[in-house]
């Protein structure tokens, strides 16, 4: 019993020792042209991800970009900075969350996506249609100042 006990702390200790380990997703990303920074956050039991600077928020004419592209003819006119963007990542195994959804305001497609912490400050975020093989892969860093 007493062999059992002390295997079960050592378990635990590994498990807990392995956690701390990870890298903590939530914060500031650039994506991969450092175009924009897209904040991930918790957002219940999953995380998300929304738009908070841009580096042209606003269109040829001077106005704030917006999401003319969207297939939903209520949300063409919302702006695109503060836009959530990202949205359902749960954490799937050590350093990836999966089964999330990106949508891409160029062109108004949704897709699913996977996020795969490469280490402390990088990160490669999979878009794909039907199977993770029939994708794009994206890079992006931290934003650490």
């Amino acid at each position: 019993m007493i062999k059992k006990n002390k295997l079960l702390l050592l378990s635990i200790f590994i498990a807990s020792f392995s956690y701390s380990q990870s890298y903590n997703i939530e914060g500031d990303w650039y994506t991969e042209n450092n175009d924009a920074i897209i904040k991930i956050y918790k957002d219940g039991n999953t995380l998300s991800g929304k738009i908070t600077w841009m580096k042209t928020p606003n269109d040829k004419n001077g106005n704030p970009k917006t999401d003319p592209e969207n297939p939903n003819e209520e949300l063409k006119s919302r702006k695109r900075l503060g836009m959530i963007m990202m949205y359902n990542f749960s954490y799937d195994k050590e350093e990836q969350w999966d089964d999330g959804e990106i949508y891409d305001p160029e062109s108004g497609n949704t897709y699913s996506g996977i996020i795969t912490m490469t280490s402390k400050n990088k990160l490669d975020l999979r878009g794909y249609v039907g199977i993770s093989w029939f994708g794009r892969t994206s890079q992006w860093t931290r934003k650490t100042n």
